[in-house]
């Protein structure tokens, strides 16, 4: 097991340290910043330690034939209307910064251009995450670490060979890797967290897991099996409009998780087997010893 760590903001994460919990709030703000700020709030309100975004250039990322295909949204009847619609200007990310600031969370984002990472460098954020579907894009990997910040690495739907071309572009003592699967929802025997342990020992960083499933109870597993880091999707009611608000989690839910992993990490211990003093009374009373 791994005994690396790496600094995001002010904490530490790795082996030995409480888990860093992220609240992807992604694309489910639908375009509104006071949606943002309410997905905020909720995140801060649960205890998160960050909230994230995702940035795309619309016009590098898709062609023009891709954001002319018909598509009715809230933002008009095509494609390009709702990916537009959904991307924040300088002026709406940096109202963002400062709330969070006011908020005392960090946040970040995930890129799917070179572009999108120039534009974030403005706000000189924590750490950077490299979204699952961006693995193989080399390139954008190598303009990601020449930034010099701890980088995030989701590894759904990609293969070990996939991950290890990616993590050889990638700086080790900034990197933590993340087991994800890439469908929303998750189904439970494809969630694997096994694979978690696979890849710590593999790569010899921090690992923890990125879950899209229903419910709680897998991703406070993957904390006991020593996830240093979990994101989940944050979102105000899974019935909004967005093609992720059904695989994200409510507020009331997201403040479970998080009391649970601090409850968790309280309990676990460090491992050695002790007679508390708490226990003499009782051993007192009722141990048996035989003749």
């Amino acid at each position: 097991m791994t005994n690396k760590s790496v600094r995001i903001g002010q904490r530490l994460v790795g082996p030995g340290q409480p888990c860093y919990v992220i609240a992807e709030i992604g694309i489910n703000h639908n375009g509104s910043v006071d949606i943002a700020k309410q997905l905020i709030d909720a995140a801060a309100d649960a205890g998160c330690d960050a909230v994230k975004f995702q940035k795309r250039t619309v016009d590098v990322v898709y062609t023009q034939e891709e954001l002319a295909r018909p598509r009715e949204n809230p933002f008009g009847a095509t494609n390009g209307d709702l990916k537009r619609g959904l991307e924040f200007s300088f002026d709406q990310y940096s109202e963002i910064s400062q709330y969070c600031a006011a908020k005392g969370i960090s946040w970040f984002a995930s890129f799917w251009d070179e572009s999108s990472v120039d534009f974030m460098e403005q706000f000189s954020p924590v750490c950077y995450k490299i979204a699952s579907a961006c693995l193989t894009d080399l390139n954008l990997l190598r303009h990601h670490r020449r930034t010099n910040r701890p980088i995030i690495l989701s590894t759904g739907m990609s293969s070990l060979q996939e991950i290890a071309a990616a993590v050889e572009v990638l700086d080790r003592n900034n990197l933590i890797i993340l087991h994800c699967t890439s469908t929303y929802p998750s189904k439970l025997e494809e969630l694997n967290l096994r694979a978690m342990e696979s890849l710590r020992k593999m790569f010899d960083v921090p690992t923890g897991y990125s879950g899209h499933e229903v419910g709680l109870s897998t991703t406070l597993a993957a904390v006991v099996m020593g996830a240093c880091m979990v994101e989940r999707h944050i979102t105000l009611d899974r019935s909004m409009w967005g093609t992720d608000q059904a695989a994200s989690v409510e507020p009331q839910g997201f403040k479970r998780l998080v009391r649970d992993i601090r409850a968790i990490e309280v309990a676990m211990g460090d491992g050695n087997k002790i007679v508390y003093e708490s226990e003499k009374p009782i051993r007192a009373k009722l141990r048996r010893v035989g003749a």
